[in-house]
Order: structure tokens, then sequence, then C-alpha cells
């Protein structure tokens, strides 16, 4: 069944402004870390990178699932909205406190005395965190990414200019911190005036319980992703030098650009639209199959092309100091291409109000990846063993996820597989292709990234024609509108 004129409007505006969003502050950010990558020495952001397990871990428990459920409420109300305001303010600044203390115990697990200063100042960022969860909420709730848009544009770009020019003045580390903590405050403040939202002097205790049931496991089981999210950074810290980390930081921040970005950028639209017909079985598993062969279709190509121009494309972003982070950034964007369907698979699961499967299916994934974390580390495999384990644990989860989700949505593995098959040997193809292409070629590296990329393009566009991928035409109808709304 095809979805309403209306939900398709919806779903199709949001995505316009969603990609937007991507482009224009995901690419502020990136050319703002080159600059400062090419200022600064990968120490600096080893540094950084010791600290995020932490700060990504205390942002998690002050959202505590409560976004997701307010957005998954048709029917939230002042009262619920002023009550999860508190109690993300209350425990954000519990949590600063906290690593406050704990920033000299933090200093002395890696070995790097810098840290105590890092860590206190760079945790103030969780409290002005906290101060615009609720109006980020509201826009997500409305599906309202032209406002979250132009936000997120304009906080990038001002606290691009002050990472700068606190860079240019041999600030260094301090540098990235006041990057993230202006980024932090402009948002806070834009967020807060452009949805004109004042909390009511109320704090509910039944709002709270209704929230808290299903935000719970959902703050569990977002502890536990954003953990193993940010563990390597806890390992290779640990392990090896903040030189070292500071590769994979850079690395990994780069890969990510696409998947987890592009991923977070389908989901953030989806995900309200899927719950306003979370209760209409056939329309929504039609619904969430297209999505997930359209993601399929995105990012497979893009993430297998990067890291087939993974060696020139990092020796002409970053310069040749960061040259011992290209077989990092190449394995982890392999890594990074089943990550958008992973995240869909989850996020059925809280459209269906299913957030005990949620967590479930969390700690099943998680434990898997332990296992193969501890065989990299005992059989010294190194950072590129531990990559490893990562990409291995993402096929493992897809058939673990896909699963479940067949109870929720009748959408099966084999029927997935069967979907995401052609896209995948396609782009596999297109990357071998890339791959040798660039080492017959004898010339500048920027042409023979610029050949590489076009001669990609090409190949998977024609691929895709002749083995007639619906997707090509979905993607088509996207591009038409807005090419009419420039004109």
């Amino acid at each position: 069944m095809e979805p309403q004129p209306s939900l398709k409007k919806k779903t199709i505006g949001g995505l316009l402004w969603s990609f937007g969003d991507l482009i224009g502050n995901q690419g502020i950010q990136f050319l703002i870390q080159i600059i400062l990558a090419r200022m600064l020495l990968p120490e600096h952001f080893g540094l950084i990178g010791m600290i995020l397990v932490f700060i990504a871990l205390s942002n998690s428990i002050v959202d505590s699932g409560f976004t997701q459920a307010l957005i998954r409420e048709r029917n939230a109300t002042q009262t619920d909205y002023s009550t999860v305001f508190y109690f993300n303010l209350l425990i954000s600044v519990l949590i600063y406190l906290l690593l406050f203390a704990a920033a000299p115990a933090i200093s002395n697990f890696f070995g790097e005395p810098q840290l105590v200063s890092l860590v206190r100042a760079l945790s103030l960022g969780i409290i002005i965190n906290s101060l615009a969860i609720i109006p980020k909420a509201m826009f997500a709730k409305e599906v309202n990414f032209k406002a979250q848009a132009k936000i997120n544009l304009s906080s990038s770009i001002l606290s691009g200019f002050i990472a700068v020019g606190l860079a240019m003045t041999g600030y260094g580390v301090w540098s990235l911190v006041m990057r993230q903590l202006s980024m932090n405050a402009i948002q806070s403040l834009l967020f807060t005036l452009s949805k004109k939202w004042i909390p009511s002097l109320v704090f509910s205790i039944v709002s709270f319980k209704r929230l808290f049931g299903f935000g719970w496991k959902l703050l569990v089981s977002g502890l536990i992703d954003t953990f193993y999210t940010n563990v390597y950074f806890l390992i290779i810290g640990r392990q090896y030098s903040a030189t070292q980390l500071g590769y994979y930081t850079n690395a990994s921040r780069f890969s990510e650009i696409v998947s987890q970005n592009l991923a977070a950028t389908i989901l953030r639209v989806t995900y309200p639209v899927l719950s306003s017909i979370q209760d209409e079985h056939e329309r929504l598993k039609q619904s969430y199959r297209k999505i997930t062969k359209l993601a399929a279709f995105l990012i497979f190509p893009v993430m297998v092309g990067m890291a087939a121009v993974g060696e020139p494309l990092v020796l002409l972003v970053f310069g040749e100091k960061w040259t011992p982070m290209v077989p990092y950034f190449q394995l982890l964007s392999i890594a990074g291409m089943l990550y958008p369907i992973l995240a869909l698979d989850l996020s059925i699961f809280q459209v269906k109000g299913r957030s005990d499967l949620y967590l479930l299916l969390e700690i099943i994934n998680k434990l898997s990846l332990t296992v193969l974390l501890f065989l990299a580390v005992w059989l010294e495999l190194g950072v590129t063993g531990l990559i490893g384990a990562a990409i291995l644990n993402t096929y493992l989860e897809f058939f673990v996820n896909s699963h479940f989700s067949k109870r929720e949505v009748a959408y099966p593995a084999t029927e997935k597989l069967r979907d995401l098959l052609p896209v995948y040997l396609l782009s596999f193809g297109m990357g071998t292709a890339v791959w040798l292409l660039g080492g017959m070629l004898e010339t500048s590296t920027f042409i023979q990234l610029l050949l590489q990329i076009a001669a990609g393009i090409l190949f998977y566009l024609v691929a895709c024609r002749l083995a007639n991928i619906t997707e090509l035409k979905t993607v088509y109808g996207l591009i038409v509108p807005l090419l009419k709304r420039i004109k």
C-alpha cells in the first residue's frame, strides 16, 4: 500500500531538509576538521578522543530515553515536557560534578596529566546540551528539520571560526575544547529561541513514570551502544599513545561523516513518520522496507568507494603527516556500511513500543562484540585487528536483528537479503574497479582522486540502470522536486 500523500509529502520534505542539514552542517564541520588537522598535531585529537567515551555516556544518561518517548507520545503535554526538562537538567548537573571529581582518576588511567583540566572543561557541554533537549524533541516530533538545519549550520560555522582562531594563536588542544563548548552553547541558545518554549513550574510523577517506563530500556540499550561505539577510544588510548589514538580518532570521524550521520538523518525523519503509522501493519512494513532499500542504495556505494580511494583522499585532505590513518579509515569505511541498516532495524522496535526487545538485542550484539574484541587484544592484532572485530560483528548483528524484527514487521532476513544483495554486490564491484584504476593511474593525487570518483559514480549508475534497481528511480524522484524548488 502506498503512503498517503500527506505522509509521503511530509517524509520527502523532511528528508530534503535533513539531507540539506547533513550536507551543509557536516560539510562545514568536516572543512573545519581538515583545517584544524593541518594546524594541530595527531596527539591533540588523541587527547580529546580519550574523553569522548565519558562525554558520550553522560549525554545518554541525561537524555534517559525521554527524547524518543516524547516523540512517540502522540499527545505529549506541557507537563510532560516540563517534567523531562527538569529531570534532564538535574541529572546533567550531578553528572558534571561526578566527572569533575573523577577527572584525576581518568587522567591517571590514561597516563596523561593534561586530561584533568580537559575533562572538567569539556564536561560543561553536558549541562549546556540538556537545556536544548526539549526544543529538539519538539522539532523532531513535528518533522520540522528546516529549522534544525539552519541552527546546526549556524552553530557549526560560528564555533568553527572560534576554534580556528584559537588554533592560529597557539592554543592547541584547547581550540578543540572550545569548538565543542561553543557549538553546544550556540545550538542550545538558538533552539530555545526558535521554539520559544519555556518550562512550567511543574514536575509530574505520573508523567515521569509513564515516559520513563518506555524510555529506561532505551537508556540502558543506549548506554551499552554508546559505550561500545566509543570503547575503541578507551582501549587504544590505554594500550597505545595519544598520537596513535589521534590517527584512529580522525579516521573514525572521517568515515562516520557518511555512515552514522546519514543514518541519523534518515532515522530522525523516518522515526516520527513510522511512529504515526505504527498500528497499520502492512503499510508500516512496506514503508520500512522501502526506507531500508533506499538507505542501502545510498550508503553502500559511498562507503565502499571511500575505502577504495582511501589513500589519495586522506593524503589530499589531511596531508602526509596523517598517512598512518589510511588503513584505519579504509577498514572503518567498510565497517560502517551496515550501520544505517542496523540502526533502522533497532528503530522499528521503538516504533512498535518494544523497548524490551531493543534492550535485549543491544545486550546480545554487544556480548558478541566483547568476545571478538577480547580475542583481538589477546592475540595482539593491533588497531587493525580491533576494527576487523567490528566488521565481523556488524554481519552477526544484521542476522540477529533481522531474526527478531520479522516478528514485528514480517520482514525476515531472507527477504531483506534479497532486497539488499544486488546493491551490495554492485557496490563492491564498483569499489574493486575504482581501486584497480587507482593503481594504474600515474598522475597527481588530486587528478587521481577526481578520476576515481568520476569512474565510480559512472560505474554504479550504469550498473544500477542495467540491473533495474528501483531505488535509482526513487532517488531521481526525490531530486527533481528539490531542483524545482531551487528554480
